[in-house]
Parts: C-alpha cells; structure tokens; sequence
C-alpha cells in the first residue's frame, strides 16, 4: 500500500544521490593537474546525460525487468513501457511508486561508471570513454545489479544468499577494478616515475567531498525502501564509519610526515563511506568504529602497493579507494552482519560464530572481479574497433581540456603546470 511518508523520503534520497555525481566531478576535478581539470569534471558530467537516457530505455528493464537465470532481467520494460503512474514496487507488500524506486536506482547507474574515469584521468580518449560507459553500462553493470539487487538474482536472492545493502559489489568493486584493468590496458602517463603529480585545487576537494557525504547518506539510507528505523540505523553506521575513516587518515598522516593534510582528511572520509556501503543496513553501529577505524590503513597501503611498488597509474586512486575499499567492505559485512539487525540476513557473521555468510561475501566479491573483468576486455576490445583507447602524446603533453575539449578550466593562467 502507497505510504507518501515513504514515497517523499525516497524522492529526497534520490536528489541527494543525483548530487554525488557533480560532488565527484568536483572531487575528481581538484585532483588531477590544471591542464586536465576540465576533463576530469567533464568526464563524471556527461555520464549524468548518458546515464539517465540508457537506464530509461532498458537499463531498469535489464536490471529489474523479470530475470533470465539469475543473471540479467528481460526487455519487458523497454522505455519504460507496461510500468503506470499507479505501480507499487514490490507489489502489494510495497509502500512506494515504481518510478521512484525506478529514479533511485537510476542515480546508481550514473554515479558508478563516474567513478571509474578517475583511474584514467589525464590520458584516455573522451570519445573512447563515452562509448566504453554506454558499453560497460549494458555489459557489467546491468547485470551485476540484477545478480545482487534483482528478483531471483544469482548473488542475492538465488543461489548464493550473499548480502549487499548499497553496492560494495555493484558500485564500488565493479568501478574499482574496471578503473584497475582500464590503467593497465593504457598505460601510465608520460614521465610518471619522474614528475610529481600534485593536487591542483585542494578547496575543490572538499567541496566534492562535502557532497559526496552529503549524497551518501540517502545512498545508504535509502537503500532501507522506507523511511523506518533500518534507514536511520544505515544513516548511523554511514556516519560513524566516515568520521572514523577520516580520524583513522589524519593520524596515519600525522605518523607519515609528521602534518595533517587537508586531502587526507577527505580521502579518509570517502573510503569509510566506501568501506560501510555493503553492510550499512547489515551490521551493529558499533561495528561501525572498526570498520571505518581499519579501511583507512587497508587503502593508504593498497594505494601505496599499486602506485610505487607496482607502477600502475590509477590517477586518482579509484580503484586504491573505491576497488580496495569495496572489497575490504564486503568482507567486514561477512564478519559483523547480524540477523537482530536485518533479518534479510540469512546467516550472521563470523564475529558471532557462524561462518556461511562470510563464505557468501568472498565468493560474491570474486564473482562479481571476475565478470567486471572479463566484461571490461569486452568493451574495451569494441570499443578499440572505433578509435583508440589513449590520446597522442602531444595531446597528453598539452593537456586533455583544449585537446578534448576546446576549453581551459583557467584561460588567465600562463605559469606552468
């Protein structure tokens, strides 16, 4: 039955979900160097057009439209067709429309492959990227939704019982190790083990991280279906685990260089909304604390690991926080989730005594690496058939916003960069 309680909060979290895409193109945009910084916003911007127009036409159908073994919907709902003004998501047990619910999950859609462009940052073709998303869009991301999220869904509801309350596996772990193969099948960028890649806009970053939390909070939240006390309580865990993510940085900044940065700070921050998102509606708050208190350290290693042991250019880090932060995320959900909690868990976690659940996570999270990975050779091999992956060096050397875009961020600025 239509409860306009529920039916206005969900509205409300799907607004602030939407306003995460132009936080991270903020947050992106301040990262990179001066010469890219237009690119870098350009490259979440565009995916809020393309985003939205795919899921409209079979993106919900695919994702939630029936389902075909487990693994994809059908095209039953294509452009939205067979779906009234009057539909109940969830049928008579339901309390909101289906276009709301439909709206929601179309603000996922699009943050998610967002996420992925900061791997790439500085040297990857727009033309390439744009039709890489729209190919990612239907290959990986589709179908993961429906295995985790969609009616009789391989990972979720069907065979393997696993848990992902706003996208450990479905946003985060996907985008994280598509942005991961994506830097390996480019390259790194020029001159990168001699020049010293600096943060160009600090305030930009935290700009971009203000929304990105702001945004967070209906992404976990509203990932409850209602306005009741399991929203409120993923609002909780959200909130705990980002401040002591952000805490956990500072100190570890503090141990490092003997200063607490600012970049720090917010970095800390995203990888505790990060390390909470599968299990924020799953665990006790105060599992929180140690979630958030432990990805801080877990993800300044990873990224350190890929980045100066390992060599490979994850330009702004999305796979350092997002692909690693997932993935330590989905694991913690194994070892704190608890039935008193959500009774959508089938199994409590190991911290209290029961091993299944944490069986479910691990292999849920290699499943879902594996079919992020061979879906991403998959696009990238179409996509390759109609331009190439990485700019020429001159326009790397120039700098993405005037040789992608005909645009400076900074038209005054004559220094160098």
């Amino acid at each position: 039955m239509l409860n306009t309680g529920d039916t206005a909060f969900m509205i409300i979290c799907t607004a602030m979900v939407f306003i995460m895409t132009p936080g991270l193109a903020l947050f992106y945009g301040g990262l990179g160097r001066r010469k890219n910084v237009v690119s870098n916003m350009m490259n979440s911007v565009f995916i809020m057009g393309l985003g939205i127009v795919l899921w409209v036409l079979f993106g919900w159908s695919l994702s939630f439209g029936g389902n075909t073994g487990g693994v994809i919907g059908s095209l039953k709902y294509v452009a939205l067709h067979g779906i009234d003004l009057g539909d109940i998501f969830g049928g008579a047990e339901g309390t909101i429309p289906t276009y709301v619910f439909l709206a929601f999950q179309m603000m996922f859609a699009i943050i998610t492959p967002a996420i992925i462009t900061g791997s790439v940052a500085g040297r990857m073709k727009f033309k390439a990227l744009f039709i890489f998303i729209a190919l990612w869009s239907v290959v990986v991301y589709y179908p993961l939704a429906h295995m985790v999220w969609g009616e009789g869904g391989l990972l979720g509801e069907g065979w393997l019982k696993s848990v992902d309350f706003a996208g450990g596996n479905v946003v985060h772990i996907s985008s994280g190790v598509t942005g991961l193969i994506l830097a390996l099948l480019l390259g790194r960028r020029q001159n990168y083990e001699t020049h010293e890649y600096r943060v160009h806009n600090v305030p930009f970053v935290v700009i971009g991280m203000g929304l990105l939390w702001f945004g967070w909070f209906g992404f976990n939240a509203g990932s409850s279906g209602a306005m009741d006390g399991l929203a409120a309580h993923a609002f909780l865990t959200t909130a705990i685990s980002a401040a002591t993510a952000m805490l956990t940085w500072i100190a570890l900044d503090v141990i490092k260089s003997g200063k607490p940065t600012l970049v720090g700070a917010c970095t800390g921050a995203v990888v505790g909304l990060v390390a909470i998102t599968p299990g924020a509606g799953f665990v006790p708050v105060w599992s929180a604390f140690i979630i958030g208190g432990l990805v801080s350290p877990v993800c300044m290693f990873g990224v350190k690991l890929i980045k100066k042991k390992l060599k490979i250019d994850d330009a702004l880090d999305a796979f350092g926080c997002h692909g690693i932060g997932g993935i330590y995320g989905g694991i913690m959900t194994g070892v704190f989730a608890s039935s008193a909690v959500n009774d959508g868990v089938k199994s409590n976690g190991l911290i209290f005594g029961e091993t299944s659940q944490l069986f479910a996570q691990l292999l849920s999270i290699a499943i879902t690496i594996a079919i992020t990975t061979v879906g991403v050779l998959i696009c990238a091999g179409i996509t390759r058939i109609f331009t190439p992956l990485r700019v020429s060096k001159r326009d790397e050397q120039l700098g993405l916003d005037i040789t992608q875009h005909g645009e400076s961020a900074y038209p005054s600025f004559t220094g160098l960069d």
